[in-house]
């Protein structure tokens, strides 16, 4: 049974500086009476380097029209990653159709370790340090969307054990200044 990309909470990209990465590009023909209608599909990831990230797919006859239609559903489709430091908190694997992604935690200065779709997700994501592998599939999509899923299942180790154990972490609030 495969997982869907469920977008939680919203996140409005109007105050964020986005980078946008073109993924792929394919064109399509349909078949019809006259002959073949021929247009062009992109698949674009957005993220502003500092855990938020989300892809998107476009179509159209263009290929500018495409690749800007990919990029406002991937604004539109942002989600935030836990971060811990320059990587992830713990290693996961991750299926999404017929593809297969494995992430790992690397120590600092080992760079990412990745190839196709992964590294474009993960670089947009602000992850620095991480080893990753593609398993199954190597269908660009499917395998992009795969380690998103992955991204967004991951939790904060340390806030998940403090909730088990009944422990309210409270946010540090900011400490106003009086006017002397």
């Amino acid at each position: 049974m495969t997982k869907k990309l469920a977008i939680k909470n919203r996140i409005d990209p109007t105050e964020m500086v986005l980078n946008d990465k073109l993924i792929c590009l394919n064109r399509v023909s349909k078949v019809v009476k006259g002959g073949k209608r021929l247009s062009f599909s992109a698949l674009v990831v957005a993220g502003d380097g500092n855990g938020h990230v989300g892809i998107g797919t476009g179509k159209s006859a263009e290929v500018p029209d495409a690749i800007n239609k990919a990029g406002a559903v991937a604004r539109k489709n942002l989600m935030k990653i836990t971060l811990s430091g320059t990587t992830i908190p713990y290693e996961i694997t991750v299926k999404y159709g017929a593809a297969k992604v494995l992430l790992k935690p690397a120590s600092p200065g080992t760079g990412i370790i990745a190839g196709g779709s992964v590294r474009a997700v993960v670089e947009a994501a602000g992850i620095k340090d991480i080893l990753t592998k593609s398993l199954g599939s190597a269908n660009k999509i499917n395998v992009a969307k795969a380690t998103l899923l992955g991204l967004s299942q991951l939790k904060n180790t340390k806030e998940q054990i403090a909730r088990r154990r009944g422990i309210i972490i409270e946010a540090p609030e900011a400490v106003e200044v009086a006017d002397v």
